[in-house]
């Protein structure tokens, strides 16, 4: 694993879909960004399609950056963000 990668957990409670992946405001300098359980879930969703998800429900994601320096600077940009529950440098 690379140490220009973050891994992301997004607090997905009350919004729908991807409502809170959208919403996140990246790092200027990302090379790529990808969300999905893939990358760690707090399990399958209990309640119908459309509906907002529960308190407690996350989804994480990864986020690619051009150096490992830079990924430490886009950490403190996305813990600003109120709903990045957590962000570490993948090692």
């Amino acid at each position: 694993m690379a140490a220009n990668r973050i891994r992301l957990k997004i607090d997905l409670s009350g919004s729908t879909g991807e409502e809170a992946w959208r919403a996140l405001r990246h790092y200027d300098e990302i090379d790529e960004a990808h969300y999905g359980p893939a990358f760690g879930s707090s399990g399958e969703c209990g309640h119908p399609a459309g509906q907002p998800h529960a308190p407690g429900e996350w989804m994480g994601a990864q986020v690619e950056l051009p150096s490992p320096i830079i990924a430490q600077y886009a950490i403190r940009h996305y813990v600003k963000q109120p709903r990045v529950l957590d962000a570490e440098v993948e090692e």
